[in-house]
């Protein structure tokens, strides 16, 4: 007796729902990790200003002191416009709400391509798009759990303000903005991810969005005739809401329409463009590009140049503001010492002279340098994730030889950008006729560069551990030992706890001569870390 197999009964919904299902836990799981930082990093920095108000502000701002701080466009340039200090909430909104939007929209930007174009390019979607999911039900899905992490930070941040003591109505705008430059910033990595051939591509259009973004912020802000750059989005108008004091919601709108516009356009174009291709592909028929081709360092040159032009026109514009600003900025706080001393607490000392106030700004230049520094090395690691490397990962270059080129590129990188920076706050200098020759410009803006060398250090040990860690490791001595510091010193916590951080051995250079001994052990540190970084990449085994 035989009997005859029946076809299993497929339910295509079911089906679907179920290869959806998996599509969001794969995003959950590939974001939850840095997504629990930046909520910790978040609601950390706010409570902790929030709950320290008293003590760090105390009774010393009178009404013409906030009059004075309101009407400077330096410090509404660099810092926005001053609302309601006078209250715990909006002191905390004013001294975090500009880093947090940058740290947000940053992050929602990146973990956008990376779990987005940056799977579909090494062909981890193949499967997922050869089943009943389409492309723009995948990133559907992926943008759906993006956003809802950026809208879990925001109700922790105003849970977190309203155990502060801060009133519940300026909380909720407060951390509603935020939640929205992350959810606007997320919308147009999306959108530039269909637009761009390559992942890289992606990252550095959306990118160069939010540097126009935020420079039109800033001269919005400090330009009283150009106002009305304030309106546009994300930044501006979350300047605008004015939480604490007015509680405006209506700006929020700009924001929320604009990133509804973004998203809805990016999973239309979802399903137009070729798999792993963008709507702005070469011509097929441009003759090859070989400069640059002839060897592993000019390789590694030719990686480099694209990238490279991008920080550099980022950070010299930044720092072109910043020397338009020096004798404003320093004339003020000579006049309002207790300023001088808030900025001291946030970090920001010896603001009353031009050079002590090029010092100070100079050494935040770490941050983003080492970011650049951090990320070079990350985009070495994911192209052998991907494959990109294999060929000349098994010819006769070795391994070795691959990641010294790199590492060398990246830091002939940091010594232009350090260059640039110190060449465009001179010439904003020079244009206010502000005290800052050339030659301290330079001196300040190459006193960092131990410090990012570090960081490259730690991120090439990282490198030769798990490739995963590359940016996050990369960017501890720098991005991490910034807030080390700020925290120790808002917290008055003990010596030791300050003396960990880098910036605490980091002379203030024009102001006062290098720190050599603590920039030598910085180099030694650095140059440990890539011995033993590379000592591991060539001997651990590739990743597929």
């Amino acid at each position: 007796m035989t009997t005859t197999a029946q076809p299993a009964t497929t339910h295509p919904g079911r089906t679907s729902t179920g290869a959806g299902a998996a599509a969001t836990r794969l995003a959950v799981r590939q974001v939850r990790r840095t997504a629990l930082v930046v909520l910790t990093l978040t609601v950390g920095m706010s409570t902790l200003v929030a709950t320290t108000y008293a003590s760090t502000v105390g009774d010393g701002l009178d009404t013409a002191s906030l009059a004075a701080l309101a009407r400077n466009p330096a410090v509404r340039t660099l810092f926005g416009e001053p609302v309601a200090l006078d209250t715990a909430g909006g002191f905390t909104a004013w001294r975090t709400g500009t880093v947090l939007a940058v740290l947000l929209s940053v992050w929602g930007l990146l973990a956008t391509t990376r779990i987005t174009r940056g799977e579909e390019e090494a062909g981890r979607w193949d499967l997922l798009l050869a089943g009943r999911l389409t492309p723009a039900g995948v990133l559907g899905r992926h943008l759906a759990v993006l956003a809802g992490t950026l809208a879990g930070t925001g109700i922790a941040l105003a849970a977190a303000l309203t155990a502060a003591g801060t009133p519940a109505r300026g909380a909720a705008l407060h951390a509603t903005g935020l939640a929205l430059v992350g959810a606007y910033a997320v919308a147009a990595a999306a959108l530039a991810a269909q637009v761009f051939p390559t992942r890289a591509g992606a990252t550095g259009g959306a990118l160069a969005l939010l540097g126009v973004a935020l420079l039109a912020r800033m001269v919005g802000d400090g330009v009283a005739p150009l106002g009305w750059l304030r309106w546009l989005p994300p930044y501006g108008p979350l300047a605008l809401t004015r939480p604490y004091q007015d509680d405006r919601w209506a700006p929020l709108a700009v924001v929320a329409v604009t990133t509804v516009a973004l998203a809805g356009g990016a999973l239309a174009l979802a399903g137009r463009r070729d798999v792993r291709d963008g709507l702005l592909s070469a011509p097929a028929g441009r003759p090859p590009r070989l400069r640059l081709l002839g060897s592993v360092g000019a390789f590694a040159v030719r990686r480099l140049l694209r990238p490279l032009a991008g920080w550099s026109a980022g950070i010299g514009a930044y720092f072109l503001l910043i020397g338009l600003l020096a004798d404003s900025m320093t004339a003020f706080l000579a006049e309002n010492p207790r300023f001088a001393d808030l900025a001291a607490q946030a970090g920001f000392t010896g603001l009353g002279t031009v050079r002590g106030y090029a010092a100070t700004l100079f050494a935040l230049l770490a941050v983003p340098v080492g970011a650049f520094a951090a990320v070079r090395l990350a985009a070495f690691a994911a192209a052998e994730t991907d494959g990109r490397l294999t060929l000349l990962q098994a010819g006769l270059s070795g391994r070795t030889r691959l990641l010294a080129a790199e590492a060398v590129t990246t830091a002939v990188g940091v010594a232009v950008l350090v260059t640039v920076a110190a060449v465009a706050t001179w010439l904003g200098a020079v244009t206010v006729g502000a005290d800052l020759p050339l030659a301290a410009a330079l001196a300040g803006t190459w006193n960092v560069v131990p410090l990012v060398l570090l960081g490259l250090g730690a991120a090439v040990l990282a490198l030769g551990l798990d490739t995963r860690a590359v940016a996050a490791l990369g960017m501890l001595p720098t991005a991490g030992g910034f807030l080390l510091k700020v925290v120790a010193d808002s917290l008055t916590a003990p010596g030791w706890v300050s003396r960990l951080s880098p910036y605490t051995h980091l002379a203030a250079v024009p102001e006062v001569a290098p720190n050599g001994p603590a920039a030598a052990v910085m180099l030694a540190l650095a140059g440990a870390a890539l011995v033993a970084g590379a000592w591991g990449y060539r001997r651990r085994d590739l990743r597929p």
